[in-house]
């Protein structure tokens, strides 16, 4: 199993910036990507961003290409999304999410973000 936990979330005004952090522990070896995804009120929960296990793979939601950045260090045992330029409708609770070897996927509890004058 892999325990993941949020952090970061907050209140900031429109064109801010924040850094969401994600700490894994467990069975960190066995994960194989890591992404972060956001649930708004009233909508699904989308993939925001990923990461593979080696960086070399990584995935941007059209809506946030060139304002945000994932990122992790090397053992998997920490994964960061920088959110720049931040945006009303960038509102939602964030939430961690790892892909193991073993083919299970783990999320974590989930920090809110709002984007608000």
């Amino acid at each position: 199993q892999v325990r993941l936990v949020e952090s970061g979330g907050g209140l900031v005004q429109p064109g801010g910036s924040l850094r969401l952090s994600c700490t894994a522990s467990g069975e960190t070896n066995r994960i194989e990507a890591l992404a972060w995804y956001r649930e708004a009120p009233g909508r699904k929960r989308e993939m925001v961003a990923a990461i593979s296990d080696s960086s070399t793979g990584q995935f941007y939601a059209d809506s946030v290409k060139s304002r945000f950045t994932i990122s992790k260090n090397n053992d998997n045992t920490a994964v960061y999304l920088q959110m720049n330029n931040l945006r009303p409708d960038d509102t939602a609770i964030y939430y961690c999410n790892c892909a193991t070897s073993a083919n299970r996927n783990y999320w974590g509890q989930g920090t809110q973000v709002t984007v608000s004058p």
